[in-house]
């Protein structure tokens, strides 16, 4: 009888595990040469980038949210770009457009694509909410797809792609809030809180000096691959891989597997990307602590970023005071009993 094989892993991969580890200690230290705190927000962003997905990052104005991720493209020493979303921004704002250019020695006239913003290696969507479904959507299909179609043409974007994108949660008039199929596209959704009063001392020291920090490059572009194809190949157990299939089916009400709390509270609950998004955020998070094997606790660790923007809650939930988080703290205390 045919047996499951356990995960082996790989001399060269235990070796990249190392290198992967201390190019994350190196990342975290740059970062904070500028960001002062916020140390759950930037292990988050390494989540993303190391399993390859985009992020969603939440907060108020002023907590230098554009800051933090300028600060990581320069600690990678990657292309950046930064789209300001704003009601009348256009597709092809984003993505490209053709111009007419003119030979002046024939006079002939061809069609030349000009590349958009969106043609860098971490891009900014800044207030993503503040532009039309249209506009957003043409974001989250090259998010998506990786390409850019214009005229007929498929334009490639270049590797490592990385979208990051803030929402500010206390301005809801003239937006456009994302439908729930355009956010799942995320992997995470990070929530960026007020410092503490020490770390506002410390902001408040540093940016109303003259000195400025000097940001130096921990990965290239190349090793960043290199290290985002490794996660990938870290070894998931079958155990594993059953936990968070579990948990995301927890969330939906109609599902045999369904919590009683989803029951009560969920209209919808997560789909398929939370699953893989849950093995892939394990793989990240044990990878960056150089462990050959994700755990249960790397699942339940990355559980509310993958799960909180993807589940749509009943009248009754608003009712009682309850959201996201709520629902999910409650997963996973019952998901004690899994394992």
């Amino acid at each position: 009888m045919a047996t499951k094989r356990e995960p082996v892993v790989e001399d060269r991969d235990v070796v990249l595990l190392g290198r992967l580890a201390e190019a994350v200690g190196d990342l975290r230290t740059e970062v904070e040469k500028r960001i002062v705190g916020q140390r759950q927000v930037v292990d988050g962003l390494l989540t993303s980038l190391l399993a390859n997905g985009h992020a969603l990052l939440v907060g108020v104005p002023g907590l230098a949210k554009t800051l933090l991720i300028s600060t990581l493209a320069d600690a990678l020493a990657l292309k950046f770009s930064r789209i300001q979303f704003t009601p009348d921004l256009m597709p092809t704002d984003i993505t490209g457009t053709e111009v007419i250019e003119e030979d002046r020695s024939t006079g002939r006239r061809t069609f030349r694509f000009v590349r958009g913003p969106i043609f860098a290696n971490i891009v900014l969507a800044d207030e993503i909410n503040r532009t039309p479904p249209k506009t957003q959507a043409a974001l989250l299909q090259a998010m998506q797809e990786r390409s850019v179609t214009a005229a007929g043409q498929t334009y490639a974007l270049e590797p490592p792609f990385f979208v990051l994108a803030t929402q500010n949660p206390i301005e809801q008039e003239g937006t456009y809030p994302l439908p729930e199929a355009q956010l799942d596209r995320f992997m995470l959704e990070l929530r960026i809180d007020y410092p503490s009063r020490a770390e506002e001392e410390e902001i408040a020291l540093r940016t109303t000096g003259a000195d400025e920090a000097e940001i130096r490059p921990a990965l290239s572009a190349g090793e960043l691959i290199e290290l985002q194809r490794l996660v990938r190949r870290v070894p998931a157990p079958p155990s594993l891989i059953a936990f968070a299939v579990r948990l995301a089916r927890a969330t939906r009400p109609g599902d045999s597997e369904a919590s009683a709390i989803s029951r009560r509270y969920v209209r919808w609950g997560t789909g398929p990307r939370a699953s893989q998004f849950l093995i892939l955020g394990a793989k990240a998070r044990a990878a960056t602590d150089g462990r050959a094997l994700p755990t249960f606790e790397d699942v339940r660790a990355v559980a509310p970023l993958v799960l909180r923007h993807r589940l749509v809650l009943n009248f009754e939930a608003e009712a009682d005071g309850r959201d996201a988080d709520d629902i999910i703290e409650e997963l996973l205390r019952e998901s004690r009993a899994w394992t």
